[in-house]
């Protein structure tokens, strides 16, 4: 199979792109070449290959979900500028 630059004239058409005779030519010869590469893929035999999500192994670099405590109540609230009753005191946002 092969596709001919009048083929990627009409489809620049119905996209509605204006392509030049030279970009014409480059896509037609671009396009070919994948074409012929998928030709070249489809000849190949996979029947024993077994079929992957991705072509490297995959591993996760994430660490065990554990709780443990980060900041005790106290530490939290050490900076803050308006505190009550162990908890952060903020301006209200909506009126109400």
């Amino acid at each position: 199979m092969s596709i001919t630059t009048k083929d990627v004239a009409h489809v620049a058409n119905l996209a509605r792109l204006a392509l030049s005779d030279n970009e014409m030519e480059q896509f037609t010869e671009q396009l070919n070449k994948i074409l012929q590469h998928a030709e070249e893929l489809q000849k190949l035999d996979l029947q024993d290959v077994e079929p992957t999500s991705h072509v490297l192994p995959m591993e996760n670099v994430m660490r065990e979900d554990e709780s443990r405590v980060w900041l005790t109540n106290e530490q939290a609230l050490a900076n803050a500028p308006d505190k009550d009753a162990g908890q952060f005191r903020v301006p209200a946002v909506m009126e109400g």
